[in-house]
């Protein structure tokens, strides 16, 4: 007994070491700022990357970093106790530089939406905030779950998804945006692409014929329909809109807007179907 006890204590005593009383933390990715923030931990931001425009208090926070990269400089002045990156978005080479310099580096990794909730729990781990990021996970997975469930599909809906028109980017089976749409009962109709990100002509998008075009763009749907009426004589698939700053970043934020999405599949599936069109 007295043995299982010491070795119970030096488990605790270990994750206790490994955990960070971070009180500086510097963001890399718009999600991580986001993530900060849903733990309740933005008044410990000290700096953030290019982007980070939610919640509205991000914007007032010094950035350390863009596209180009991590502007050391200024990171380095905000001396930072903790620095949240992402693999996948931030350069390789800036990451392995933080960790050289002997900063605490957090990695995300994000490759399914199943990982937000395991990673905000990791977070959560590191920086003394384990119940608040459990519940939060708890109820992404559980919300999550109903979606799959609700919207599950045997034969799923042909989309053509698209983040820009010149040139022409589309998703393949492997992005994203293809696993959102797979929760909605949906796919895209280039799952035979060799990448993730596509670019495709008009003519393929019109001889595949899609059954529901998605715009990832911040603009109407009115707006959207423009490129596509020299083409309406050949595709007359509707067309719907989503916001890209909230369906492709990985944030507690993302499920209410696939509650939409899949909500306007399912709507238009349920239509087309009583029209005998697919």
């Amino acid at each position: 007994m007295r043995l299982l006890s010491a070795v119970l204590f030096a488990v605790w005593l270990l994750a206790v070491s490994h955990a960070v009383a971070a009180q500086r933390i510097v963001t890399l990715a718009p999600h991580l700022t986001e993530w900060a923030y849903s733990l309740d931990m933005g008044d410990t931001l000290v700096g953030v990357s290019a982007y980070s425009d939610y919640p509205e208090a991000a914007k007032a926070l010094p950035q350390v970093a863009d596209y180009n990269g991590v502007n050391f400089r200024a990171l380095m002045a905000l001396s930072p106790d903790l620095v949240l990156a992402w693999e996948g978005g931030n350069k390789p080479q800036d990451i392995s530089r933080l960790k050289q310099l002997g900063f605490s580096v957090f990695l995300s990794s994000v490759r399914t939406p199943d990982d937000i909730a395991d990673e905000l729990e990791a977070l959560g781990q590191l920086v003394n905030k384990e119940r608040r990021a459990a519940l939060l996970a708890s109820e992404f997975r559980e919300q999550l779950a109903d979606l799959r469930e609700k919207y599950h599909r045997a034969t799923t809906t042909p989309v053509f998804y698209y983040s820009w028109t010149s040139p022409l980017m589309t998703v393949g089976k492997d992005a994203w945006a293809n696993q959102l749409l797979a929760v909605c009962g949906a796919r895209t109709i280039f799952t035979d692409a060799p990448n993730d990100y596509p670019q495709v002509s008009i003519q393929e998008v019109l001889r595949r014929q899609p059954a529901l075009l998605i715009a990832a763009t911040r603009s109407s749907a009115q707006q959207a329909s423009v490129f596509w009426e020299p083409h309406r004589n050949i595709l007359d698939a509707p067309l719907i809109t989503v916001d890209p700053d909230v369906t492709s970043r990985f944030t507690l934020r993302l499920l209410p807007a696939l509650s939409r999405l899949c909500g306007s599949v399912s709507s238009i599936r349920q239509s087309q179907t009583a029209s005998g069109k697919h």
